[in-house]
């Protein structure tokens, strides 16, 4: 029997996804959770196959909740469903350890073929998530700027660009405050800049939000 284990804070989202799975895999059994927490309590209590995660959840993103997966159940193939494009986060999130990245407008087979080559032991790499990843590895010195931000500075940089004030980035990410305004000094460092607007700004220009 295939343990498959969604995690995505929509129930649309999830019904859907298991709709196409069960088509496919007549013998699978599913799990949902629709935050960090659940989802790896759910990891914790039982034997899982596969798990296909979502990147926005509450409780605690899922590139968070991805790295600590793999640090807790390392042999646990982890497939990412996000509504994020590739070249935002398909390479840290491999990198993070992520046997493959979907975007949620892909198509229902991709997704099928996807689940089919992860369980088989491989990883799923689309072609433009094979481009970004060559992309990064020849010019990883000429990166833009948000490129050589870390996971979490990345994430203030998205969210206070999508207008978030800290008390709501901090909740969505399950951090303080102070810790979410460290985080977006040293991301203002990094860029050599002074104000929400300029991080804005750039964010627009690059297509981060």
């Amino acid at each position: 029997m295939l343990r498959i284990l969604l995690a995505d804070d929509h129930a649309v989202v999830r019904q859907g996804v298991k709709q196409i799975l069960a088509e496919a895999f007549a013998q699978a059994t599913f799990g949902e959770a629709q935050n960090a927490h659940e989802l790896l309590e759910l990891i914790a209590k039982a034997r899982w196959d596969i798990v296909v995660l979502d990147l926005t959840m509450p409780g605690g993103n899922g590139l968070e909740a991805l790295k600590q997966i793999k640090h807790d159940h390392s042999q646990l193939p982890v497939l990412i469903l996000s509504m994020y494009p590739e070249d935002q986060y398909a390479v840290r999130t491999i990198r993070a350890g992520a046997a493959g990245y979907l975007n949620k407008e892909s198509a229902p087979e991709e997704l099928v073929q996807a689940i089919r080559k992860v369980l088989q032991g491989g990883e799923y790499i689309s072609a433009s998530v094979a481009d970004e990843l060559v992309l990064h590895a020849r010019h990883e010195d000429d990166q833009p700027l948000h490129k050589h931000l870390s996971d979490r500075e990345y994430q203030v940089l998205c969210l206070i660009a999508a207008g978030k004030e800290v008390k709501e980035i901090s909740t969505e990410l399950a951090l303080s405050a102070k810790t979410i305004s460290t985080y977006r000094t040293r991301l203002l460092e990094k860029m050599n800049m002074k104000t929400n607007a300029e991080l804005t700004h750039y964010a627009i220009q690059n297509d981060l939000v």
